[in-house]
Parts: structure tokens; C-alpha cells; sequence
């Protein structure tokens, strides 16, 4: 909006500098701080408010889906984590270790979990004797710790909060269905709730969850043209089963492996929130996920009348999340700040408004202003919300669209790379050699082999030899 006047300028313009911007929008919308411990971030009331929206409407979804919440150990022994030899590979070089416990060393090393598999595992073998005993659906809302390298607020720190799905079933055909479902569950979240457009596939074998038969993702795509990825689904066939001997016996007395998944979304979907949606001026929050629906700003607030009335407005209005502004700073510095805090509307109201029985309503996403009266004032508010939500999918829609391009041939690949953002479409012959070969060359990796297939050529952009897949590509987070 270079027509607009910038209202923060201390914001770096996320088109000269998006790295930077990115950081000052985590900052100055005050979503985190710093800690002293490298890589772990505070998160703030207005950080940690968006993950509780999250939480609570994913959490709606899983219990609508027949799931429970439980809560498993933060330390996992190294016994156990050995278990599954895949799996603790995946891990081991992520993986924090206590070997104290006050002042005396611990016969064996404890993990803080990088994840809850392998605890998961254990429990089910202990409580899954017969077929009465399936399914088990199981999710928890935890943090977890990954000795990360390099570290950015949300999108990848030392401990991060999640939730990890874990369910064991009786039959390959149920698990690989309910794999299916929570990637679905997940994309719709996305969509409806985070007004975030998703690419649903599956993981490449290179790519894939250490310990998984098959991973399945949803990938978003940031106004840096770069993936997120929002989201994973595995299915773990009887691989853990087998290591943690989880068996049951089944209707004719037979003993038999069950078959398990696991899936999970983290606090990095409020970067995904971030990336998509935010502006030169802040934060742009989805009203299905913002903390703050609607700002209530009185104009010329020492004058009598004007503050009663902002608060009998928020009192009347049922069903929105509202807040008064009542503070003594300037209505131009709330304006400015609910602006970088990504509040969907603004309402402001002042003697003249009151005067005349309407206030005006201020879109976040657009700034157009929309003068009410007060008495049509929930009906437009309402309204004025469901457009907002279903406008700032579109626009992510349509940026998500403009920048993915075909390649079908391996220079075209490169030089797309090279010039261009976005996801690249292009066919592959499954070989790891020539996804080896595209991460080496393109600096691209597999973002997924989507579910819904196209054949764009008969050949591999990488080799030339007959295409199995038509894969998405590009540069990730």
C-alpha cells in the first residue's frame, strides 16, 4: 500500500529486507523476547494468546474425531529411545541429554523428548492386550526440545510448544485412514481458521519422519515465496509395534502387531500466520485466530459521554472478542499499534459519532472505512469479519498461484531458481540421486508428491527418464 501512510516506520519493509522484518514484527507486536538460554524465546501474552486460539480449535476438531488428550514423561530413557533403530538415527543429533541428577551422575542418560514416540510405544504395550482395546487415540499438548544449530522465533527453536497425535489400531487399512484424516483435519484448520491456502501430499523417502513408513505434509507458501511446512501425518505401519512389542490378540485368538501413526502441528504456524499475512505495518490476524476481534478506540476521550459509550458499545457486543482502549495515549498512536498488533477491526467513537448514532469500523487488511449505525452495528461487525476471513485466504490463494511455475526440463528448473519465488512443479522419476542432484544444483528440496497429480511431462526434469511423480520444489524454512 505505497498510496498509504506508513504508520510504524521503525518496521523494515519486508520487500527490501524480509529476514529483518520478520524479526521486527516478532519484536515490536511484543509475540516474543529473548531469553538468556540461546535458541529459547519467552512468548509473550499477544504471542501466546494466538496459540491458544489455535489450541483450542484444533483441540474441538481432535475430540470431534473421537480423540483424548493424555500426558507422557519429558524424559525419555536412553534405552528406550535406542528402541527403534530408524527413529533414534533420525534423532540422536537433535537430541538434549541429562546426566545429572543435583550432584550425582545418572546411571543412564535421560532425553528431554524431541519428540514422544518411543514413550508412546511403551504405554501401548503395556495397556493394549485385546482387540477390545482398539483403537487408541491419543493426543498430547506438550513442548518438546531440539538441539537446533540455527534458530529464528517460531519457525525453529531449541523448545517449542505442539501437539503430537499417537494412535495404535488393529488394522494396517484403519491406520493408514486415520492418516489421512488428521492431514485433512490440519488443512482445513489452515484454511478456515488461518486463512492459509495448503498443498497436501506425500514426503518423499528421503524426506520422510525417521522411524515412518510413509509421511504425508501440508505446505504453505510465504510472501518470500518460501515453504512452510504447516503440518505432518505418519503412518508408522507395525515397524514400532514390532520394536516395542505391542501386540494384541484379535477376535479368533490370534496375536497379531498393531498399527500405529502420529501427527502434529506446532507454535511455528504462528510464523506461517506471520509470513502470509502480516504487512509493512505489522501483523494481519485472521478474526477466527486473533486474540482481539475488535478495538474499540473513543475519540476525544475527555470529553463526557465518549468513554460510556465506547464501553456500553463493547458490552452490547456479544459473541466478539473486544477490547476499550481506554489509556491516555493519542487515538493516532492506538491506531498505530493495533495496526502492528494485526487487529482485524477497528471501531472508532466519538462526539460527533455519538451525535449522529454511528461509529466507523476500519478494516485491518484493506483500511476501508465503514461508517455503521449503532443499531446495525453486531450485524456488520459480523459480516464485515466473515469477509475479512474469506478475503485474506483469497489473497493468499491467489500470491500462493502467481508464483508456482512448471519446469520441464533441468535448466528451466535452475534458472526459475534462480530467478524467481515459489514453488516449482516439475516431474521426477523417484530416483534419490536426481532429488539429490536438484537440492545440489537448484538449491531446491522436495516439498511434496501432491495428491492431486498432473502430468506436466512424460519425463524426470533431472534425468530424462520415464516421470512417476509430479513433485512440488522450493526453498523452505
Amino acid at each position: 500500500m505505497s498510496d498509504q501512510k506508513k504508520f510504524v516506520e521503525e518496521i523494515t519493509s519486508r520487500d527490501v529486507d524480509f529476514a529483518k522484518w520478520y524479526t521486527d514484527i516478532v519484536k515490536k507486536a511484543e509475540l516474543i523476547e529473548y531469553s538468556s538460554v540461546r535458541g529459547c524465546m519467552v512468548i509473550r501474552p499477544n504471542g501466546y494468546a494466538i496459540w491458544e486460539n489455535i489450541q483450542k480449535n484444533l483441540d474441538e476438531r481432535f475430540k470431534a474425531t473421537g480423540h483424548e488428550n493424555v500426558y507422557m514423561p519429558m524424559f525419555i530413557p536412553e534405552s528406550l529411545l535406542q528402541k527403534e533403530k530408524d527413529h533414534v538415527e533420525g534423532f540422536a543429533p537433535e537430541v538434549a541429554w541429562v546426566t545429572h541428577g543435583g550432584s550425582e551422575k545418572l546411571q543412564e542418560r535421560l532425553c528431554v523428548r524431541p519428540t514422544s514416540e518411543t514413550l508412546f510405544c511403551e504405554h501401548y504395550a503395556n495397556i493394549i492386550h485385546s482387540y477390545r482395546d482398539l483403537p487408541k487415540l491419543y493426543n498430547q499438548w506438550c513442548s518438546v526440545v531440539r538441539w537446533e544449530k540455527t534458530t529464528r522465533p517460531f519457525l525453529r527453536s531449541l523448545e517449542f510448544l505442539w501437539q503430537e497425535g499417537h494412535t495404535a489400531h488393529a488394522t494396517e487399512e484403519e491406520a493408514r485412514e486415520e492418516t489421512i484424516k488428521m492431514l485433512n483435519v490440519y488443512a482445513q484448520f489452515c484454511e478456515e481458521v488461518l486463512a492459509i491456502p495448503v498443498v497436501k501430499g506425500q514426503k518423499t523417502e528421503k524426506e520422510k519422519f525417521a522411524g515412518a513408513v510413509e509421511t504425508y505434509t501440508i505446505e504453505s507458501m510465504m510472501h518470500d515465496g518460501k515453504a512452510l511446512q504447516s503440518g505432518t501425518s505418519h503412518y508408522f505401519g507395525d515397524g514400532f509395534a514390532k520394536a516395542f512389542d505391542i501386540q494384541y490378540t484379535d477376535k479368533n485368538n490370534q496375536l497379531q502387531y498393531v498399527h500405529q501413526t502420529s501427527w502434529g502441528v506446532s507454535t511455528r504456524l504462528i510464523g506461517a500466520l506471520i509470513m502470509v499475512h502480516g504487512d509493512d505495518n505489522g501483523l494481519v490476524l485472521p478474526p477466527a485466530v486473533a486474540p482481539t476481534q475488535v478495538a474499540i478506540i473513543p475519540i476525544a476521550m475527555h470529553k463526557e459521554g465518549v468513554l460510556d459509550k465506547a464501553r456500553e458499545i463493547a458490552n452490547s457486543l456479544t459473541g466478539f472478542r473486544v477490547k476499550v482502549d481506554d489509556t491516555d495515549n493519542s487515538p493516532g498512536w492506538k491506531f498505530s499499534q493495533y495496526e502492528m498488533l494485526g487487529v482485524p477491526l477497528r471501531l472508532e467513537i466519538g462526539p460527533k459519532d455519538i451525535e449522529k448514532n454511528q461509529c466507523v469500523l476500519v478494516r485491518r487488511d484493506t483500511r476501508e472505512k465503514i461508517f455503521t449505525p449503532l443499531s446495525e452495528l453486531s450485524q456488520q461487525i459480523s459480516k464485515t469479519l466473515q469477509d475479512i476471513q474469506k478475503d485474506m485466504l483469497e489473497r493468499a490463494r491467489q500470491m500462493r498461484d502467481q508464483n508456482t511455475h512448471d519446469a520441464v526440463d533441468f535448466d528451466t528448473l535452475c534458472k526459475f531458481a534462480d530467478e524467481k519465488i515459489g514453488f516449482f512443479r516439475a516431474m521426477w522419476c523417484g530416483d534419490v540421486a536426481c532429488e539429490e542432484k536438484i537440492k545440489e544444483e537448484a538449491a531446491l528440496t522436495s516439498r511434496c508428491i501432491p495428491f492431486e497429480q498432473e502430468k506436466i511431462a512424460d519425463t524426470c526434469v533431472c534425468c530424462k527418464k520415464p516421470a512417476k511423480s509430479l513433485v512440488y520444489w522450493g526453498k523452505a524454512y
